[in-house]
C-alpha cells in the first residue's frame, strides 16, 4: 500500500481554512442581524446624545441660585421651554436640557422653599440670607454640571466599530442609539451536518454493540454560535452511496461530517470526494486528537459560488479537535468575522504532549494560568465538559511556567 502524503501543519492547516473570502454583504434589519458580521464600517449617523440631556433627576437651572421655580417638569422625551436667568424647573434624567439652563442641581442637593418659591442649594456653604425666606442662599451651581452634552459620546459621521465585528446585543443597541434601523452584514454560511455512522442511536441507552450520538447534540448549537446557519439530517448510515448522494445534492456553503475520514472498512468519505470531483486542500493534520480530519473544496454551487466540506473525525474530542482546527475558522472567515487576538495562558503544571505532533488539551483555568484535565482521549467527553478551553501544546509537551495558546471550548 502506497503511503499518503505527510500530514499538514497545524499551523497551515488552520491557515488554509482561512484562506476563502467573506460571503456576499446583504442588508438585515436590527432584530435579524445579531450574530452576523459588519460587511463595512459603523459609522455614527447623529450625534450622541443628539442633544444637551440631564444626567440625574433634579432642577435645570439657569445663572447663579437661588432659583425662582417656572414650570411643572421636563421628563424624558418632553420638549421644554425656554429657561430665563434666576429661574429652575424639575427634570428627569435623560430629558432635554431646556434652552438657557446652564446647570442642573441633583434632587438630593435641593430644597424648594415653599414660603418663597426659592430652589436652594443645601450642599452650598452658608451665605447672605434671602430676604422672606429662612433658608440660606447657596453657591452657584458650576456650568455643565450633571449634564451630558451633546455630542459627547460621538459627532455624526464618527466611525464607532470596524467591518468584521461581530454583531453583538450590544452592537445592535449601539447601532439603535446612533439612529440605524438596518445594517449591511455578511450573509451567515450555511452548513449542513452529515453525522455518519450505523452505530449511533439518537435514544436511550446504548445496547447491543451501538453507543449514543454525541457530536449531534454537540456540534449544531456550536457552529450556530460561530455564526452559521445550520441543518442537521438524521444519522446517515454506513455506505458509499447515501454519503455520495449527500454531498453531491447539498446546496450549503459549507459540509460538515464526522467520520470516515480515514481508511477502515466502512471510511468512504475520500471515495465520495473523489466522485464528486471535490479538491482535496488538507487531508489528516499532525494534531492530536483529531488528525485524521480533511478540508475539501466542493464544485461551485448553481450560483458559481466555492463550496467548502470539512471531514471531521468520528471520536467526540477528536471531532472537536477537528473543529477548532478547520471548521470554526473557515466558518468565521466565511461570515466575514474579525480574527480574534490569541488568547495565551501560563501553564500552573506541566502539558503533555505528544512527540511529533501538536496536541489540543482541555483545561482548567485559575486566573492566568492553567491547568490540564483528565479524560481527555480522542473519544471522551468529560474532560471538555469540565475544561475553560483547550491548549494548544507543542510537539514534546510544555513546561510549567511556559506560555500556551488557549482555544474556546464549544459554547453557543
Amino acid at each position: 500500500m502506497t503511503a499518503g502524503p505527510p500530514p499538514t501543519d497545524w499551523e497551515k492547516a488552520r491557515a488554509a481554512a482561512r484562506a476563502v473570502p467573506a460571503l456576499p454583504p446583504v442588508a438585515r434589519d436590527l432584530g435579524d442581524a445579531l450574530g452576523h458580521a459588519l460587511a463595512e464600517p459603523l459609522t455614527a449617523l447623529t450625534d450622541l446624545p443628539p442633544f444637551d440631556t440631564s444626567a440625574m433627576d433634579g432642577w435645570a437651572v439657569a445663572g447663579p441660585g437661588p432659583w425662582r421655580l417656572d414650570g411643572s417638569g421636563v421628563l424624558a422625551g418632553g420638549q421644554p421651554e425656554p429657561l430665563r436667568p434666576g429661574t429652575a424647573v424639575p427634570i428627569a434624567t435623560g430629558a432635554r436640557l431646556p434652552e438657557g439652563a446652564d446647570a442642573v442641581l441633583r434632587r438630593e442637593d435641593g430644597e424648594a422653599d415653599a414660603g418663597s418659591g426659592l430652589l436652594l442649594d443645601r450642599s452650598a456653604s452658608p451665605g447672605p440670607r434671602v430676604p422672606g425666606s429662612e433658608a440660606v442662599r447657596g453657591r452657584d451651581v458650576a456650568p455643565g454640571r450633571d449634564i451630558r452634552p451633546r455630542g459627547q459620546e460621538c459627532r455624526a459621521d464618527d466611525p464607532l466599530l470596524p467591518a468584521g465585528t461581530s454583531v453583538t446585543p450590544t452592537v445592535l443597541g449601539l447601532a439603535a442609539a446612533a439612529g440605524y434601523d438596518r445594517l449591511t452584514v455578511h450573509r451567515r454560511p450555511r452548513v449542513d451536518l452529515l453525522v455518519l455512522g450505523d452505530e449511533l442511536l439518537a435514544t436511550g441507552l446504548p445496547r447491543d454493540g451501538r453507543i449514543r450520538d454525541a457530536l449531534g447534540p454537540l456540534l449544531p448549537p456550536w457552529l450556530r454560535g460561530q455564526g452559521a446557519d445550520v441543518t442537521a439530517r438524521p444519522p446517515l448510515p454506513d455506505g458509499f452511496g447515501p454519503l455520495y448522494e449527500a454531498v453531491r445534492d447539498s446546496t450549503a456553503d459549507v459540509v460538515v461530517t464526522t467520520g470516515s475520514t480515514a481508511a477502515g472498512p466502512v471510511d468512504f468519505l475520500h471515495d465520495a470526494l473523489r466522485a464528486v470531483g471535490a479538491r482535496l486542500l488538507v487531508d489528516s493534520v499532525a494534531v492530536r486528537p483529531g488528525h485524521p480530519m480533511l478540508l475539501a473544496e466542493l464544485p461551485p454551487g448553481a450560483d458559481g459560488r466555492a463550496r467548502q466540506l470539512v471531514g471531521l473525525p468520528g471520536n467526540p474530542l477528536a471531532a472537536v479537535a477537528g473543529a477548532v482546527t478547520l471548521a470554526v475558522p473557515l466558518l468565521r472567515r466565511l461570515g466575514g468575522h474579525a480574527d480574534a487576538g490569541p488568547l495565551d495562558a501560563v501553564c500552573a503544571a506541566a502539558l503533555p504532549g505528544h512527540p511529533r505532533d501538536t496536541r489540543l488539551l482541555p483545561v482548567r483555568r485559575a486566573g492566568r494560568a492553567v491547568s490540564p484535565l483528565p479524560f481527555d482521549g480522542p473519544a471522551m467527553l468529560r474532560g471538555l465538559a469540565l475544561a475553560d478551553g483547550l491548549a494548544v501544546v507543542p510537539p514534546g509537551g510544555a513546561e510549567a511556567g511556559a506560555v500556551v495558546e488557549i482555544l474556546d471550548v464549544p459554547r453557543p
